[in-house]
Parts: structure tokens; C-alpha cells; sequence
């Protein structure tokens, strides 16, 4: 089989852009599981090498703020802020892309609109709504911040997605007498489960890795999410490199997993509104 100079150009060019990525993971790994006067020349110095597990059990079971409690916490918030804003965006989603009505249009524009607005614009009203509804310090308010804030993009990328599924099925089954939100739930969600996926996948990394809302709404130590007590093993005297790395990578590994079960759905739910029929 003849080879392409191309293609041969192009693996190269992509295997050297993932070395590059992958290097510096490869130092905090090396941080992680290595004493630091081994990495102190360099963690590509294999002079002596001694790895170990030792800072992953110490930053899952930190003393005042293990990474284990926190990614428990991680996950409450995580998982129905992912599964909540879904549901209601399909619905609206769904509303776009089938119905007409006199505004559509221009609450359409409105809602792409909102996703232009960034955090720090909010925070402090944010802060205020929370607090006054006593939702400060709780898991249920910021569940309703990540729901909200997901809602925008959400509800576009699920419009574009049904737009692109064919007419054909839900009028033969409108005619048979099927209510829309049974044509709905019966026929095209499920036809929707490749861009279900990808925007599970997609929101659900989102929540996981926020810092932002999760510092302003949360803070007591106790419900602290993962994200949050990694800065807290730093101290003012001395960086424990080891315990850093070890608990971003422990942190890191939930959503690369979420990502590599969901990988084929999410393409396929990326590129499937791409591509009409």
C-alpha cells in the first residue's frame, strides 16, 4: 500500500501536538509518585527512581480537607446539574426546532445572548438572590446556579440537534393520534441519545471542574467540592508538590473517564446536527 507524503506529514504533526500535551501531565505524574529530591533536576532525571502511591492515599485522606469527602461532594452537585438543565433544554430545544409562535424568534436570540455573559458579571447579584433565599452554603443552591447557567447553550445545541432529525415519523405517528409531548418522549429523545450524550458529557465536565461559582456559594470546609480543597493543601511556608499533584490528578480522572465510557455518543452527537438527514 502506497503511503501519502500527507498523510504522513499530518501523523506526525498530530503525534507531536499530543506529546506536547501529554508532557506536562507526564511531570505532575512523575511529582506525584515520586519523592521530591528525585524531581528536583528535573522529572525526566531517572537517576534514581522510587515511585510510589504514598501522596494519593495522603491527599484522598488530607486532614483538614481530604480529596475523597470532596469528590463525594463533587459528584451531589455534579450529577443532578447535569441531568436536570438536560431535561428541561430538550423540552425547550425540542419547542425551537418543531413549533412556531409569535416570539420565537426573538426569545431564540435572547437565550443565545445570555451565554455571552460572563461569571464575574453575576457574581455578586448571584451571591445576593442565594443569600436571601438562604441557599448560601448549600448543594441545592448551587445545583440551581449550574442548572441555570447550563440552560443557554444547552437548549441551542439540542435545537440544532432536532432540527436535523426527519419529520417524517412524528407526523405518521401524529396521525395516528399521539400527543406532541408523547411524539416527544417516544420517538424523538430517544432518536436524540448521541447528542444527549455529548451534552452529558460536555456539562457534566463543566460542573465538575468549576471554581468560580462553587468559592462564592460554598463555604464551610465540610461541603467543600474537590476543586476547592486543593488550593487548601498548599501552605504559607511550603508547597507540598506531591499532595498537589496527586489530588489534581485524582480530581482530573473522573471527568477523562465520564469521557473516554461516552466517547463514541459524543461524537456522533457533535458531528450528527452537522450534517443534515
Amino acid at each position: 500500500m502506497k503511503i501519502r507524503k500527507s498523510t504522513i506529514i499530518v501523523h506526525i504533526i498530530a503525534w507531536s501536538a499530543a506529546l506536547l500535551w501529554i508532557l506536562p501531565f507526564l511531570g505532575v505524574l512523575m511529582a506525584a509518585t515520586r519523592p521530591f529530591d528525585e524531581i528536583l533536576r528535573g522529572w525526566w532525571n531517572f537517576e534514581d527512581f522510587n515511585p510510589s502511591l504514598k501522596s494519593f492515599v495522603d491527599a484522598w485522606n488530607y486532614r483538614d480537607a481530604p480529596i475523597g469527602e470532596g469528590i463525594l461532594n463533587s459528584f451531589l452537585v455534579a450529577i443532578p446539574s447535569t441531568f436536570i438543565p438536560m431535561l428541561v433544554a430538550s423540552l425547550a430545544g425540542y419547542g425551537f426546532a418543531r413549533f412556531r409562535f409569535p416570539i420565537r424568534d426573538y426569545l431564540f436570540i435572547t437565550i443565545l445572548l445570555l451565554m455571552s455573559i460572563p461569571q464575574q458579571m453575576v457574581a455578586v447579584p448571584l451571591f445576593q438572590i442565594m443569600n436571601d433565599l438562604g441557599l448560601v452554603n448549600s448543594f441545592i443552591g448551587l445545583i440551581l446556579v449550574h442548572s441555570a447557567w447550563g440552560l443557554p447553550w444547552i437548549i441551542l445545541f439540542m435545537r440544532n440537534y432536532f432540527s436535523t432529525l426527519p419529520v417524517e415519523v412524528e407526523e405518521a405517528a401524529k396521525v395516528d393520534g399521539a400527543s406532541d409531548f408523547k411524539i416527544f418522549y417516544k420517538i424523538a429523545l430517544p432518536m436524540a441519545l448521541p447528542a444527549l450524550a455529548s451534552v452529558a458529557v460536555l456539562q457534566f465536565m463543566w460542573v465538575w471542574n468549576d471554581f468560580f461559582f462553587a468559592l462564592i456559594l460554598i463555604g464551610s470546609t465540610d461541603r467543600m467540592l474537590a476543586t476547592q480543597r486543593i488550593p487548601y493543601m498548599s501552605g504559607e511556608r511550603y508547597v507540598p508538590w506531591d499532595l498537589l499533584s496527586a489530588a489534581s490528578i485524582l480530581v482530573m480522572m473522573v471527568p477523562v473517564l465520564i469521557f473516554a465510557l461516552l466517547q463514541k455518543y459524543y461524537i456522533k452527537g457533535m458531528i450528527g446536527w452537522t450534517i443534515k438527514g
